[in-house]
């Protein structure tokens, strides 16, 4: 994805603007985010990197609609999910963002085939035609052949595939990765974050990822670095000092 310096407001999938969270416990307040700005491109692979505590998990949970600003508004394709109602917000979740999260949150009474089901039937797509396209994900994913077993069955590295799997179901917009890597070997991180990067471009999702780990850098297109609930700086890949090497090698 190449940045454009004279980008629209159509050329974005979310937008935070003056996004503040503060939590509150008895008499003390933790400003969780202080005024965040950030703009995300259609189709960019973005990595929210950040020390813990630093805000990253709130600005994640805050785009993903899973908590909402005490200040500020979040757009996802230019409706403010932060106005939405319970009902709106559920739609907006189950059709518009997909999810991975870093423990694989797989119902693990489910085959992979189920797991990868479940979305499509909350969003009422037919049984005949769930299975289908479930499959085929699999398939695309590379456990086609994993379908009937459960997760208590497969590795770590094969549960977290039926998870993408699973956030790709409805056709998202956006997929939310949150430490998608933390639980898995370095080789197969590598191969998880590859095929994350892969199926950005073939899929034209815009992946967006919390993370700590440092082999994201050679594949996002953008990286959003923040400290003390700020964003510090927004850098492009290219623009980047660090180098990691090549996560494809073995």
């Amino acid at each position: 994805m190449t940045e454009d310096p004279v980008a629209t407001i159509q050329d974005y999938v979310t937008r935070a603007l003056d996004v503040t969270k503060i939590y509150t416990m008895g008499d003390q307040e933790t400003h969780a985010l202080r005024g965040v700005n950030l703009e995300i491109y259609r189709g960019e692979y973005l990595a929210i990197m950040g020390p813990s505590g630093s805000g990253k998990s709130t600005l994640f949970n805050m785009i993903g609609g899973l908590d909402k600003p005490t200040d500020g508004m979040v757009f996802i394709d230019e409706v403010d999910i932060a106005a939405l109602d319970s009902y709106e917000l559920a739609w907006m979740r189950c059709r518009k963002i997909g999810y991975i999260f870093q423990s694989y949150n797989l119902l693990p009474t489910l085959t992979a085939m189920e797991n990868v089901v479940m979305p499509l039937t909350f969003a009422n797509v037919g049984p005949d035609e769930a299975r289908d396209r479930a499959y085929a994900l699999l398939e695309q994913v590379g456990i086609g052949d994993r379908w009937n077993h459960r997760p208590g069955r497969m590795s770590g590295g094969q549960q977290q595939r039926v998870a993408i799997a699973r956030a790709l179901a409805n056709g998202p917009a956006i997929v939310l990765a949150d430490e998608p890597t933390a639980n898995l070997d370095l080789k197969t991180g590598a191969d998880v974050i590859a095929m994350l990067s892969d199926l950005c471009r073939e899929m034209g999702v815009t992946i967006i990822s919390a993370t700590h780990d440092h082999k994201m850098l050679d594949i996002c297109d953008r990286v959003a670095w923040i400290r003390d609930g700020a964003i510090e700086r927004v850098e492009r890949r290219e623009d980047l000092d660090i180098e990691v090497g090549d996560i494809r090698t073995t």
